[in-house]
């Protein structure tokens, strides 16, 4: 795989599934090198397997079907290539039996992924409404000052919230003449996860409303009538041990008695999320008891931001394993979750109609597939991958100095070696490298760079006793963890151990940089990307450093300098490729800038690549000629040092 090759690569959405089981559609989409952006196409396919997946849609950019639950409907956002609010996706309906979409919403910002009601009449959705004279002149630089009086009045690759909240719409897409979405939700407050009940009578959705929310991270499931009449929490911040939730997505059962969400335990300050496990939970549509954990604590975690389906035997949602993401079936009544998919691979969303079930699977192999599950047997669907075959994952564990076992991988070049090594660290800290295809991986790989990657202590997936492990010290465990697995894919041979390097990004840099430090003998030269390097700043800085810090550092600021990487910028002498983008708001420019400073200053061989335009996504989400720019700039660096 050479950089520009990401074009090669592909995304699928969440399924769709036709209410009679009979069709699946989802979207595909890849970078577009020569727009430089992201182009998408929906994609049907008969679940019976009697035919080939084929183009449904031709637009620009067509994301998030759903379809109608009487069949006869498909909606989805679609995004045209320009300027104007076009540009921005907006709600299309067509028919599924033949015919033209029609545009039904003109957003200034856009329109959210749409959930049709129970009688297919009406369309709910989520759209940001900006405050006047806001975002729609294309001048920014003219617009009127922000008087910020908020904490969280800022979220990284979105930019300022507080006046643009996310607020609930419906809309009849059949109206005539044209369609007016009606705003359902008002006020200084953002929403989201929106869902019908059953009975159509009312809907489901997730804020927060409390006097305290911008001091904490509680969000409460939320009912109203579908004209935004007779509002009232659901959760009340609080499960029945008394913690206080974080929600995520929400959903009806399917006699609409209960409400199934998913929502993380934050402890009693309402801010501790770092390490602790995302679960399913449930709760009486008409509040008479408090909600109650379905999923163990301490040994599924869901992955966030997935959406709930449910069935009349349990619900069915994603949860991480070991590299894997699993499709499990949790009874409503909190029994033990049956593994409905399993292996080495992840389960990137499913859909569901009566007894089938449609998934889409990422592996080793491929970025995606659509599979049906139908009688607990699989069959593959679809055929989206390039035809080259990326170099294989090998799995590789080893254990830490003071006993604790650590799980990852290895990539390996072509050849018989001995091949000069990188050790890359995933960000987070909670989340994990895992069972698909991995760009950085297969690009340095394929440039004759062995590739070792792992989740120490601090990553998702292995309990959550192990993603609380780093909790107030956050550098030292998986420091420990990383070297160990660094030593064992050297023990395995084939590696040359003098020619190794380092490289992560966001708390994978803070690691980079600290590893930079603290191990810099072990290492030729370093790479360290979008990082957290001072506490200090960062603590003020970040979008969401005002609580983060306390989660990785412990609440004493005065421990914090011991445990920044800056502090002990006099101790790295390796070369260091620092990269940062100009808009990142989660861990802003200035973490780079100062140890670029700190390091030039005492004549280390430090260079800075900066990316305009460009967020804290931009190694997944970012213009494509600027990933490419970004992996010829680290394969340059590689070049030279290794």
């Amino acid at each position: 795989m050479k950089p520009a090759d990401i074009a090669l690569l592909h995304a699928l959405s969440k399924p769709a599934i036709s209410p009679d089981g009979k069709f699946a559609v989802v979207a595909v989409t890849r970078p577009d090198l020569d727009s430089d952006g992201y182009r998408g196409h929906l994609w049907i396919v008969p679940t019976d397997g009697s035919a080939r997946a084929r183009a449904l849609t031709s637009g620009w950019r067509d994301t998030a079907p759903a379809y109608s639950p009487d069949g006869a409907w498909l909606a989805f956002l679609r995004a045209t290539n320009g300027d104007g609010a076009h540009a921005k996706p907006q709600l299309c309906v067509m028919p599924t039996g033949g015919g033209e979409p029609w545009r039904v919403t003109e957003h200034p910002l856009g329109a959210g992924t749409p959930v049709w009601s129970p009688d297919s009449r009406r369309i709910a959705y989520l759209a940001r409404v900006p405050d006047e004279g806001r975002y729609t002149a294309g001048r920014p630089e003219a617009e009127s000052p922000r008087r910020v009086t908020t904490l969280q009045y800022r979220e990284d690759n979105l930019g300022f919230c507080t006046d643009r909240r996310a607020h609930v719409f419906v809309v009849d897409p059949f109206a005539e003449p044209a369609p007016e979405p009606a705003q359902v939700t008002s006020g200084d407050f953002d929403h989201a996860a929106v869902a019908w009940s059953p009975d159509g009578q009312l809907l489901g959705f997730v804020s927060a409303r409390h006097d305290s929310r911008d001091t904490d991270l509680v969000t409460d499931v939320w009912l109203c009538a579908t004209d935004g009449s007779q509002p009232r929490p659901l959760t009340r911040g609080m499960s029945a041990g008394g913690d206080r939730l974080s929600v995520d997505q929400v959903t009806f059962t399917p006699g609409g008695t209960s409400v199934c969400f998913t929502a993380v335990e934050l402890g009693g300050d309402g801010r501790e999320m770092l390490g602790r496990n995302d679960g399913l939970w449930s709760v009486p549509a008409d509040g008479s008891e408090p909600p109650r954990r379905l999923t163990d604590a301490e040994t599924v975690r869901l992955v966030s931001g997935r959406p709930i389906e449910t069935t009349e035997h349990g619900a069915l949602v994603a949860a991480e394993r070991r590299g894997a993401v699993e499709l499990l079936l949790v009874p409503f009544d909190g029994g033990e979750p049956e593994t409905l998919i399993s292996g080495q691979r992840q389960v990137d969303g499913i859909a569901r109609a009566d007894s089938v079930v449609v998934a889409a699977i990422a592996g080793p192999g491929s970025c995606g597939e659509l599979i049906v599950l139908e009688g607990g047997a699989e069959r593959p669907l679809t055929s989206f991958a390039a035809a080259a075959s990326p170099l294989p994952l090998a799995e590789l564990t080893a254990t830490a100095p003071d006993g604790y076992p650590v799980h990852g991988w290895i990539v390996r070049p072509a050849g018989p070696g001995p091949h000069p090594v990188l050790l890359m660290i995933h960000g987070g800290p909670f989340s994990q490298y895992g069972w698909r295809i991995f760009d950085e991986a297969q690009v340095y790989a394929d440039a004759g760079y062995a590739v070792v990657m792992g989740n120490p202590r601090g990553s998702s997936g292995y309990g959550q006793a192990h993603g609380t492990a780093i909790v107030g010290d956050a550098a030292r465990l998986a420091a420990s963890d990383l070297i160990a697995l660094l030593d064992a894919a050297l023990a395995a041979g084939g590696l040359d151990g003098s020619r190794a390097g380092v490289l992560g990004g966001s708390y994978g840099g803070y690691m980079t940089t600290w590893l930079a430090a603290h191990h810099g003998d072990r290492f030729r030269a370093a790479v360290s990307e979008r990082a957290v390097n001072a506490a200090d700043s960062f603590h003020g800085s970040s979008d969401i450093g005002w609580f983060f810090s306390a989660a990785l550092w412990g609440p004493d600021p005065a421990t914090w300098a011991a445990q920044s990487p800056l502090t002990y910028a006099g101790q790295i002498s390796l070369p260091m490729l620092i990269i940062h983008s100009e808009h990142d708001w989660r861990c802003p420019i200035e973490q780079a800038q100062r140890l670029f400073v700190a390091l030039r200053l005492r004549g280390v061989a430090a260079e800075m690549l900066l990316f305009p335009g460009e967020g804290h996504e931009l190694t997944r989400s970012g213009r494509p000629s600027h990933r490419v720019a970004r992996f010829e700039a680290i394969l340059d660096w590689w070049s030279s040092h290794l």
